[in-house]
């Protein structure tokens, strides 16, 4: 009785405060959940594999030691992708960040085309930031993939040392120089003869995650694969 009660309430809600697609701003048909049949469809998945080398690869060549790198979704200017990372972070939608990781996550589970991962560790946000926006926009997302993987998922491996702005309108050059020593590893972990997944939400020139794998540099058998949401074509 409670779980009928509860499911009209739940039917009333959504024709109160109709649920929005968050790809298209659409009305939510029943079934659908935080985006449209339409937009998910519509989603542009790099189909990227951790087997054939790819631009994401390109990226770290002779800057820092990566084993592989692979993105789930494509990033353009003018999109659903932008529009889902944009409530993820600025819009307090975490929900986002789950949904995409549980996709992204069965994908690379069905497809076994990822080595075994021993940890699983989010890009963290400086304290102030976290505490400003009240969460890690990468950290469910993280979980997820952490789940399928069967990894163990560690949020606080590395700790952010400086509270940067926005670098969406900076060169490679400032963003690398702005990201030294940008990161540093939380000694109380043992991460030695690990191999790590670290994961972000969108990578550009790649200068915040070169700056997270060069915190492991002087671990002694630790091999990084790296994962983001999505890659900025």
């Amino acid at each position: 009785m409670y779980i009928r009660f509860s499911k009209i309430l739940n039917d009333i809600n959504s024709i109160l405060v109709p649920r929005g697609c968050f790809g298209c701003n659409a009305h939510l048909s029943k079934g659908e959940r935080l985006i449209c049949t339409v937009c998910r469809n519509q989603l542009p998945l790099t189909e990227y594999t951790y087997n054939v080398e790819n631009p994401f690869d390109s990226i770290f060549y002779g800057r820092v030691s990566v084993k592989k790198s692979n993105s789930f979704l494509f990033f353009t200017e003018n999109g659903i992708v932008k529009n889902l990372i944009h409530h993820l972070k600025y819009k307090n939608q975490e929900q986002i960040g789950a949904f995409l990781g549980d996709w992204c996550g069965s994908i690379l589970k069905e497809n076994g085309n990822i080595p075994s991962m021993d940890l699983v560790i989010p890009v963290p946000l400086h304290k102030k930031k976290l505490k400003k926006r009240g969460y890690n926009q990468v950290s469910l997302f993280a979980q997820k993939i952490a789940h399928h993987l069967d990894a163990t998922f560690l949020e606080d491996v590395l700790i952010k040392t400086k509270n940067t702005k926005t670098q969406t309108k900076k060169d490679r050059f400032f963003r690398w120089q702005s990201n030294q020593d940008l990161f540093k590893l939380n000694t109380t972990h043992i991460v030695t003869n690990k191999n790590i997944l670290i994961v972000d939400d969108v990578v550009t020139t790649g200068a915040t995650l070169e700056s997270c794998v060069k915190a492991f540099e002087t671990e002694k058998g630790v091999t990084i694969y790296l994962l983001t949401m999505a890659i900025v074509l």
